[in-house]
């Protein structure tokens, strides 16, 4: 009886855990096919943490035990607001701009796991960071050189494509639980 409870349970939240996992899924698909109104809006939620972040570090401030602290969370403050509010207030010149960060970060990433892969031993691990290292440099590459126009794609898209995976990765997990779950409880009542 408490088995066919639990199995009940687990399959109702693997039930929903699967419809949020195919919803996810769906929208990181819309994300990336508008990837420009996905930048604009991942642009004016990084401005809005930007903001609240400002408001903690001024308020920080307040609290420091010298001067030295408070003028630099006053500092941190005023930049974070400054930033926050320049995102939230003009999206599309911080989709560029966030965008050349993007590809100029991707760059450094490559470099930095180029030296990681080399620093290994050879056959731990080497190959993979080599391969993700190619892969963030290309990529990066492609963001840089076509930079200004790579702003219409390249963020609206990476996230979109996070979202996605975000989202079949959560179906997935959700679904092989719940078809143990059914094999589980067909090998209970079979015994």
């Amino acid at each position: 009886m408490a088995t066919d409870t639990i199995s009940r349970d687990i399959s109702r939240r693997t039930g929903w855990s699967l419809f949020m996992g195919i919803l996810t899924a769906v929208l990181g698909v819309v994300m990336i096919l508008y990837p420009l109104a996905t930048a604009a809006a991942s642009t004016v939620f990084l401005g809005s943490v930007l903001i609240i972040a400002a408001v903690a570090q001024l308020v920080f401030a307040f609290s420091s035990q010298t001067a030295g602290q408070f003028f630099l969370k006053l500092l941190l403050g005023i930049f974070y607001g400054i930033a926050g509010i320049c995102l939230v207030a003009v999206p599309g010149i911080g989709v560029v701009t966030l965008t050349a960060m993007l590809g100029a970060m991707l760059i450094a990433e490559a470099v930095m796991e180029t030296f990681i892969a080399f620093s290994l031993p050879s056959g731990s691990g080497r190959g993979e960071f080599l391969l993700n290292a190619l892969a963030s440099l290309l990529l990066g590459l492609m963001i840089v050189l076509q930079w200004p126009i790579s702003s219409i794609w390249a963020i609206g898209t990476l996230v979109g494509v996070a979202v996605l995976f975000n989202g079949v990765t959560r179906a997935l997990i959700a679904g092989t639980i719940r078809r143990e779950t059914h094999k589980f409880d067909r090998a209970i009542k079979a015994a």
